[in-house]
């Protein structure tokens, strides 16, 4: 005899709760920042670790967009040497 797939459970919502999340932009966005410099040292050393590697979208809290220019940015002074591959 053939058995029914069971069925998932849904999940309740809270209410109150549906769409409260905070759109937060990034550093760059935010401070309208449309071209992110290679030869800006200080801002790029925040979005690399201590070990030289460059943060996710996730912990840096950049948008896709700044994301790319950011890690383009960072493999030109990388390449100019003005910051390290790895240390």
């Amino acid at each position: 005899m053939a058995q029914r797939p069971q069925q998932k459970k849904r999940q309740r919502r809270r209410p109150g709760f549906a769409g409260a999340r905070d759109q937060t932009q990034c550093r760059f966005c935010r401070g309208g920042i449309r071209y992110i410099d290679y030869k800006d040292i200080d801002t790029l050393q925040k979005l690399l670790t201590n070990r030289g590697k460059i943060y996710s979208r996730k912990r840096s809290g950049n948008c896709a967009g700044c994301q790319r220019k950011a890690k383009r940015a960072i493999k030109r002074a990388r390449f100019m040497a003005l910051l390290p591959y790895s240390t």
